[in-house]
């Protein structure tokens, strides 16, 4: 339930008494988890996924469980994509290999338009990642602009019906076929599980009657305490002016990062 997934000492005591051998969580629960005390399972299969795995939390969980495994996978596709072992001695975290039924295409990240050709990167050098398979949406509801942006036809397929996502994560395939995510060739982040676009939350900002310009970061100053940072650059105003303006749009201001805060 939502009420045990969300309370770490519920949680590590569910664990315990249910004897599970198998469990999915993203970084954020699992770190919840250890501040616990949580001692772990060496029956207890782990899977991470919703964001990315540093290589401190790995090796914090292959300490006390049987095997972690970090998946990789937009809600776009089904959640998983692909899999990847994670092994106690192996400095980078991959993502590994497309699941059954998945294919992976990292293409040229200068292509941006349908129409554009479709050229493959070779291993070793960086492209956007694209996912195809049985696993792609229909799209999404009600928003044909994005759906076109987002999902397109596959032309390296014989299917004329088969689709590509593309995911805005630049990766590259390693020799031994594993694939790495080096970041993305946008500004979307993701914070607790929850994607993040850095525009939006600008363009809020910017609304402010006291804000010229702003831009807004996601910033890991501690190793696991990643967060929205905003820096701003002040519109020079009469005082009085200034005062009323600020009166006049701070409940307003309040409720906007409110929810920018929970949903986050």
């Amino acid at each position: 339930s939502s009420e045990v997934a969300t309370s770490p000492a519920k949680l590590s005591k569910t664990l315990e008494i249910s004897g599970a051998t198998f469990m999915q969580a993203t970084p954020a629960t699992w770190r919840m988890l250890l501040a616990t005390g949580w001692q772990g399972n060496k029956q207890l299969k782990v899977i991470c996924t919703g964001e990315a795995l540093n290589r401190d939390l790995a090796d914090r969980l292959l300490e006390r469980v049987n095997s972690l495994w970090n998946m990789y996978g937009p809600t776009e596709t089904t959640v998983w994509s692909t899999v990847y072992k994670v092994e106690p001695n192996s400095n980078r975290i991959l993502i590994g290999r497309p699941i059954a039924n998945t294919q992976i295409y990292l293409l040229d990240p200068l292509l941006r338009r349908q129409e554009d050709t479709i050229k493959l990167v070779p291993p070793g050098m960086p492209g956007e990642l694209y996912i195809g398979g049985l696993g792609l949406a229909r799209g999404y509801l009600n928003q044909p602009k994005l759906n076109q942006e987002k999902f397109i036809p596959n032309p390296l397929s014989k299917e004329l019906d088969d689709r590509l996502y593309r995911t805005g994560d630049l990766a590259r395939y390693l020799p031994d076929g594993n694939i790495e995510v080096m970041g993305r060739i946008d500004n979307q982040v993701k914070i607790r599980g929850f994607r993040i676009e850095l525009e939006e939350i600008e363009a809020i900002i910017n609304q402010h009657p006291v804000v010229r310009e702003s831009v807004v970061v996601g910033r890991q100053d501690l190793l696991e305490d990643k967060r929205l940072v905003a820096y701003v650059v002040p519109l020079q105003q009469p005082e009085s002016e200034q005062h009323l303006q600020v009166e006049a749009s701070n409940a307003e201001s309040t409720w906007q990062w409110q929810k920018v805060w929970n949903e986050t």
